[in-house]
């Protein structure tokens, strides 16, 4: 990170929180596409298992954007994306490995790769499009109201990161966890995107504490003024 962007209110990336951070990130972004491969209905809700902790990791990116910047949030991206592929190659790699004898989940772990690749394609390019516009926001949300308005710059830029993402992913993912119609696919690219963004609402006094707690122990963040 530039000496530009440590002076406009940002902390540098050298200490113990950033890797922590962004290995938390990355974690949850592998999670949250294998969980994703399983179609989940309640009711005539439509939507997948990626449901259950991908909200959270707006809310990290939230964290990276607003204590160290959009360079080090976009650092964080990238290493997301290419662990992602890591995981996908590894997994079809896996299945040209000789089976065992007494392997009999063959054709079950396929199916579940093949779903997984179509999903890592279209996580890939919902969480590069909807981490991108969030970091951006965030910041530019920042140079505006400075230290003020946290609320504002958290949920602006959630509201339009999810949106992105949710219209890139759902677009590329719904054939791959049986989606067919459009009704269907409505619901499930609306409903994800609501879901999303009301997590982060609700989430909101926990991830205030946390950007408060790594500012005041930052020992190169500065605030803007």
């Amino acid at each position: 990170m530039n000496d530009t962007e440590h002076a406009s209110g940002f902390a540098r990336v050298g200490s113990a929180y950033y890797p922590v951070l962004v290995s938390v990130f990355t974690a949850l972004v592998i999670i949250s596409n294998v969980t994703a491969t399983k179609g989940v209905a309640f009711g005539p809700i439509i939507t997948d298992g990626g449901f259950i902790v991908f909200p959270l990791t707006y809310i990290i990116g939230d964290v990276l954007s607003e204590v160290y910047g959009f360079k080090a949030a976009r650092r964080a991206i990238i290493l997301g994306f290419a662990m992602n592929a890591l995981a996908a190659f590894a997994f079809w790699l896996t299945i040209y490995l000789p089976a065992a004898d007494f392997y009999e989940n063959q054709a079950h772990f396929e199916n579940v790769v093949h779903s997984y690749t179509q999903l890592i394609v279209a996580g890939l390019a919902g969480f590069l499009v909807g981490q991108t516009i969030n970091a951006w926001a965030v910041v530019a949300i920042k140079a505006r109201t400075k230290e003020k308005h946290l609320w504002a710059r958290l949920i602006g830029s959630t509201f339009l990161g999810q949106l992105g993402d949710s219209l890139v992913f759902c677009a590329i993912a719904a054939n791959a966890i049986g989606i067919s119609t459009f009704r269907d696919f409505a619901v499930y690219t609306a409903l994800g995107w609501f879901y999303k963004t009301a997590v982060e609402v609700v989430l909101l006094p926990v991830t205030y504490r946390v950007i408060a707690f790594i500012k005041r122990r930052e020992p190169s963040y500065e605030p803007m003024v």
